[in-house]
């Protein structure tokens, strides 16, 4: 089991990305909850029904953050999977909502849809044929045979290749399997979060985080004895650093800036988003871990209103 296990953002107000990641995308709002390092910030969940990794892209919404820059050292796209017959209904799709996006293009044999979200951060739809099959959340207005399946993969922007791919292939359980002009590709084993694709930019203008810009990468591991021996062979085989294990709270992670200079994570499976509240439920109300809980008044004080204000938007 390999594969992307979640994808972390920075965006801009809380409300326009919520509004626009689960009307516009029609993804489902997981779990509402706080940034453990700055709970006064929310950090929102998107995904499928239950939020399988491979499905997650979250955010911070650091309302008042400058822009990013997308540039060497960072996550280019992050690319979700549709059924290919959808490319033509979501191309629409984006005209009707006003969404910016560039012409349709092929990518590794599969029609590719670019666009960016309304903080700039660069997305994509990839028209896969087998996603026909793959389940969708399609709880919302658009329709199950259109609907996203989760993620595609992301690309990455480094200046030196070969020792991020190294770190893909010897650590993370990915496999080159192809090129195509400035992008290499590696495959997981899962096909959902599968993708990662490596642009090698020597020279480049240096990327720079900020709002619209990926915050770090996350990859699976099964528990923590899978993600323990991930650890101790990049400590081991690559000189990396990774960090001692954090709770956070729905899975359990370490993290290491990859040799591109690019923040990537590893994340356990379990214990998944259904373990403080139903699945049924999820994303309805703000959920706390234990350590922040005794703050719930002062937090909601301060944190904006999203299901409302979206509403009424």
């Amino acid at each position: 089991m390999s594969g992307i296990h979640h994808v972390t953002a920075i965006s801009g107000k809380a409300v326009r990305n919520f509004d626009f990641y689960t009307r516009v995308l029609g993804l489902r709002f997981v779990k509402k909850t706080v940034n453990f390092d700055d709970p006064g910030t929310y950090h929102l969940y998107y995904g499928d029904r239950v939020g399988h990794p491979g499905t997650v892209l979250t955010f911070f919404p650091w309302e008042h953050a400058a822009a990013g820059r997308v540039g060497v050292g960072q996550t280019q796209q992050t690319a979700f999977r549709i059924p290919a017959s959808a490319i033509g209904y979501w191309t629409h799709r984006f005209i009707d909502k006003g969404v910016a996006h560039d012409a349709l293009e092929k990518r590794f044999g599969d029609p590719v849809l670019s666009f960016a979200d309304p903080d700039g951060m660069k997305v994509a739809l990839v028209g896969v044929a087998v996603a026909e099959s793959e389940p969708a959340w399609t709880a919302g207005e658009i329709p199950s045979e259109h609907a996203i399946r989760g993620f595609q993969g992301v690309t990455l922007m480094v200046g030196d290749g070969a020792r991020t791919a190294a770190i893909l292939t010897d650590v993370l359980g990915f496999k080159a399997v192809g090129q195509e002009g400035s992008l290499v590709r590696f495959q997981a084993s899962e096909a959902i979060g599968g993708v990662v694709d490596i642009r090698e930019a020597k020279g480049f203008l240096a990327g720079r985080q900020g709002r619209g810009s990926v915050h770090h990468v996350a990859f699976r591991a099964a528990d923590d004895a899978s993600q323990a021996a991930m650890a101790r062979k990049l400590v081991s085989d690559h000189g990396m650093h990774p960090t001692q294990q954090l709770n956070r709270q729905y899975f359990r992670s370490v993290y290491f800036r990859e040799p591109g200079g690019i923040l990537f994570e590893i994340a356990t499976d379990d214990p998944g988003f259904a373990v403080d509240e139903p699945v049924d439920t999820l994303g309805r109300d703000l959920k706390l871990p234990p350590f922040l809980e005794s703050r719930r008044k002062e937090l909601e004080a301060v944190l904006p209103e999203l299901h409302a204000a979206a509403s009424a938007s």
